[in-house]
């Protein structure tokens, strides 16, 4: 029987690679047991120092700091494609408001004009939306993070794919070109949304392939392991990255990784909490094939874990419509109603 795990591990980056530029079998076997045993760790030594990680933050305060008259300029009622800031109380997870505000952005792409009707997904490509006029700063940090993580994501699919004894560029191709990573910067109030009571961010899974989460040292991100009926909490530690798997994974390999279930409560009232999230995800149009593991690691599938309410597809585009429809249901409705009725 597999031992439940407690606590989660700590990964440094920095120790990933010998020096002719092989990767570290430690460093490898490490990620390995994170990955497959829990599905979320916490990455030190990737590059970003104190001072752009600081940086970071401060914008981000500094952005939620500003009267609502400026953050609703960047109202994500206005974006077809989900990007820009959502009010407190306004996306859902489980059918439940979130304790949240936040801004959503991605890669700076102009809109797909003319999709087939069958690859509905590519309406999530478009512009950001950001307070150029009032805080430059917030497109220029942001992007830069997304440009950071971007390596970071890529790196660690590399060391993902030779941990599953594949070559490393065994998930490369997918993110050829236009990868469609998305990132949040999200403020947590709580004490606010009465609908949301505790609830900073409802139970869920991460679409996509690997997400990069800064967090700061308010707390209260709990992880549920496979096989566990408890919460763990993913206790901060100053500018290092929570990493977790998405769906993408969880489908590819029949369950040996799995996209495992998170939540954040949401801070005492009075707290404010800040974290950033990266998702690094292939293109939109990308299609995730079975990978054939080793006869070792494969009778240790666990199978996906699908929920008839919210299937795993294989299909980037279709996974990642799938959440954006059920969480921003307002935006769902003013620009894609044929969605709505359909899905």
């Amino acid at each position: 029987m597999t031992e439940i795990p407690t606590s989660i591990p700590v990964l440094d980056l920095s120790t990933a690679r010998n020096a002719d530029g092989s990767f570290n079998p430690e460093f490898i076997a490490q990620l390995r047991d994170a990955t497959h045993r829990i599905g979320f760790f916490q990455l030190v030594g990737y590059g970003a120092g104190e001072a752009k990680v600081d940086d970071l933050f401060d914008v981000t305060k500094r952005f939620f700091d500003l009267p609502l008259e400026n953050r609703l300029e960047l109202d994500n009622r206005k974006s077809p494609h989900f990007r820009g800031y959502t009010r407190l109380g306004t996306e859902l997870t489980q059918g439940r408001p979130d304790a949240r505000e936040q801004v959503d952005f991605g890669p700076e792409r102009e809109p797909v004009a003319d999709y087939p009707k069958d690859q509905p997904f590519w309406l999530v490509q478009g512009p950001n939306l950001f307070p150029d006029e009032v805080l430059p700063e917030l497109r220029q940090k942001s992007m830069e993070w997304g440009e950071l993580m971007s390596e970071v994501g890529a790196e660690l699919l590399s060391a993902i794919s030779v941990s599953l004894d594949l070559p490393e560029d065994h998930f490369a191709e997918p993110f050829e070109g236009t990868p469609a990573w998305m990132a949040k910067l999200i403020h947590y109030v709580g004490g606010v949304v009465k609908e949301a009571g505790t609830q900073g961010v409802g139970s869920h899974a991460d679409y996509g392939f690997v997400t990069l989460l800064l967090q700061d040292s308010v707390g209260g991100l709990e992880v549920r392991p496979h096989e566990s009926d408890t919460w763990i909490p993913v206790d901060p530690i100053p500018g290092a990255l929570v990493v977790n798997l998405g769906e993408m994974l969880e489908v590819a390999t029949q369950g040996y990784l799995s996209a495992t279930i998170h939540r954040v409560t949401a801070p005492a009232p009075g707290v404010d909490r800040y974290a950033i999230p990266f998702f690094w995800s292939p293109r939109l149009d990308a299609v995730i094939d079975s990978v054939e593991l080793p006869a070792e690691l494969a009778a240790q599938s666990r199978g996906i874990s699908d929920d008839p309410e919210n299937p795993m597809l294989a299909s980037y585009g279709s996974n990642v419509l799938k959440g954006w429809l059920r969480a921003h249901p307002q935006v769902a409705q003013l620009h894609h109603p044929e969605l709505v009725s359909a899905k």
